[in-house]
């Protein structure tokens, strides 16, 4: 009898792990991604991240006023900082963390959402979370004028595209002209 129990008590105890391992490779429940939105606080981040974007967009509309000031009211910047700012504001970060929560459901498993929860739990992951935003406003910042210059060239190409194939007869129509016999 005790051998029994020795080994009913050691089989549930291999058995043990194998449920749990089974358990992490199931698809992240909602309850595992909420306790992984809380660790990356992203409430907070998101707030941090739009707060963060403003100076980049702020600079955008300051280039555009300096670009267009002679067409542009001299109140132009102010007003449109401000309906920027106001727009930010009134983001509606929880819905948006609630609709993303069936994504990251979708691509992890519970064992990948407490595997990132440990990790952003752990304090470099909390370093991460707190360079983030500053990390994300200077990418932006250097980010804009390769943009800029990579948009403006775009354009630019496509306006000569378009010129020339104003120039050139279209392929699709025919340009026969009536014969006439003598």
């Amino acid at each position: 009898m005790k051998n029994f129990l020795v080994l009913a008590t050691l089989c549930f105890g291999l058995a043990i792990p194998a449920f749990s391992q089974q358990g992490s490779d199931s698809p992240a429940t909602k309850e595992d991604v909420e306790k992984y939105l809380q660790a990356i606080h992203s409430h907070e981040m998101m707030k941090q991240m739009a707060e963060a974007m403003s100076k980049p967009m702020h600079n955008m509309v300051h280039e555009q006023y300096l670009k267009d000031k002679d067409k542009l009211p001299a109140d132009f910047e102010d007003r449109m900082n401000k309906v920027m700012d106001n727009m930010m504001k009134e983001m509606p970060f929880d819905q948006m963390m609630d609709a993303m929560i069936p994504t990251y459901q979708k691509h992890f498993t519970t064992g990948d959402m407490e595997a990132l929860t440990a990790f952003y739990s752990a304090p470099v992951g909390q370093k991460v979370l707190r360079e983030l935003p500053s990390i994300m406003s200077e990418s932006m910042e250097n980010i804009m004028p390769l943009m800029r210059k990579n948009i403006e060239h775009m354009t630019a190409q496509v306006q000569e595209q378009v010129a020339q194939m104003m120039k050139q007869p279209s392929q699709g129509t025919s340009q026969a002209t009536p014969s006439t016999k003598n």
